[in-house]
């Protein structure tokens, strides 16, 4: 007889621009774990987040300084859930802002520090490239090689960098308007596919340096601890390492480098993790965490499930509970 595979899960958490009017509203009127703690991140904020997330309006939303603590809470308040049914992670990782979600649930943030910072956060990325300066754009179906010369030809337009990491022929580009536009155009015209990105700022390069400088102030008020589980983090790509690593400093260095998400995905299935379930909103990491997954030829023993509403929820359960019940469907194109 045929052992099944044991499940070895992580728990991954969404970065910036997974947000959208109407997140974590479902969950929270369905389970009183969740929308507590939406009013607990009120309480603490001082802002009505849970409004935000659930009504909006949009152009609210997507302010970074707004964006951030309400992504960060709603990935957290549906945690509170799949911990009420017994779920628990081996290891955990975010992507972006994501990380302080995943440093959360690992021990070394607590929420009530985490949610405040995360709002200074957004505020000081926001101001260190006002709105209208810049802007990010995803592309799609072209290698790093690619978009590293795409890079390069735009140079002269403006500030342009590589920002994200994501997944095999996905990679996120950030910079000044000007050179966006023209890498937008040129993406296009070399065959790729090329989208603009729902944020307020260039995020990820070193446009932000600014905003790093004064976050490091905040988190030196912060008690931070090493994580108590095995936790990747996106500045080496890689799993942190006690007693050598510092959150902190990782943290402060991450709003102007780039998400090395990729990676980070290959060294938790290199470490064995087969089953990464996505917390919170969207289910862009999802999407991303299969394309890596087909990369390293493990599509047929990994699981990539997404909880950000009750639907979501059902079908996880299902799933872990009869793995056969997994959709491995996915485009191959972009």
């Amino acid at each position: 007889m045929i052992e099944p595979v044991k499940r070895k899960i992580a728990f991954v958490f969404p970065g910036q621009a997974t947000q959208y009017a109407g997140m974590g509203k479902e969950i929270a009127h369905a389970y009183k774990e969740a929308m507590e703690f939406y009013e607990w991140a009120n309480d603490l904020t001082g802002v009505n987040i849970a409004k935000l997330c659930f009504e909006g309006p949009e152009e609210e939303l997507v302010l970074t300084e707004n964006s951030q603590p309400c992504i960060h809470t709603t990935s957290l308040a549906i945690l509170q859930v799949l911990k009420k049914y017994g779920f628990e992670a081996e290891a955990t990782g975010g992507y972006s802002l994501g990380q302080y979600s995943a440093l959360v649930y690992a021990g070394s943030l607590k929420f009530e520090e985490s949610v405040r910072v995360v709002k200074y956060r957004g505020l000081f990325m926001q101001t260190a490239v006002p709105v209208g300066t810049g802007k990010m754009v995803a592309l799609l179906g072209m290698d790093a090689e690619a978009v590293e010369k795409l890079v390069r030809d735009c140079e002269p337009a403006g500030h342009i960098s590589i920002s994200n990491y994501s997944c095999p022929g996905e990679c996120i580009i950030s910079g000044h308007i000007a050179s966006m536009d023209l890498a937008y155009k040129l993406a296009i015209e070399r065959g790729g596919k090329a989208v603009f990105i729902p944020v307020s700022a260039p995020f990820h390069t070193v446009l932000l340096v600014p905003a790093a400088i004064k976050l490091l102030a905040e988190l030196d008020k912060m008690e931070i601890r090493e994580p108590q589980i095995p936790y990747v983090d996106n500045v080496p790509g890689d799993y942190f390492i006690p007693g050598k690593d510092s959150v902190k400093l990782f943290l402060m260095t991450h709003v102007y480098k780039p998400v090395r998400w990729e990676t980070s995905m290959y060294a938790m299935l290199d470490q064995g993790i087969n089953t990464f379930i996505e917390v919170g909103s969207r289910s862009f990491l999802t999407k991303v965490n299969k394309r890596c997954a087909i990369a390293k030829g493990k599509e047929d023993e990994t699981l990539c499930l997404n909880v950000r509403d009750v639907k979501g929820l059902e079908n996880m359960m299902r799933v872990m509970e009869n793995p056969s019940l997994y959709d491995k469907s996915i485009k191959a194109e972009y």
